[in-house]
């Protein structure tokens, strides 16, 4: 498993516990991934909306301009779960060949 399929874990892990706006995720995934440039971050959060794992909506804020929200869609949660499940299998393969932090 790759960083960029860990990011995007990471990602949709986040819209399924709620929607989300991009700064808020971009925040929250530089603390898992402080190397990692905003711009990435950004890409992949527009790559997963691309390919219709994400939907998008402008969300009302008090006082300031309207912010773009993400929400996992359909298809986002089906990836989430196989994502999910292949890290598992990842972290389990590790342990039994004695990688476990």
């Amino acid at each position: 498993m790759l960083k960029k399929d860990l990011m995007r874990l990471c990602m949709l892990h986040l819209l399924a516990e709620r929607d989300r706006y991009g700064y808020e995720m971009l925040e929250l995934l530089h603390k898992a991934f402080p190397d990692t440039q905003e711009s990435a971050i950004y890409a992949v959060l527009r790559e997963l909306s691309r390919e219709k794992l994400t939907e998008t909506y402008m969300g009302e804020t008090s006082g300031g301009p309207a912010r773009k929200y993400y929400r996992v869609a359909g298809r986002g949660r089906e990836l989430y779960q196989e994502l999910l499940a292949q890290w598992r299998q990842l972290k389990s393969a590790l342990a039994e060949l004695g990688v476990d932090p």
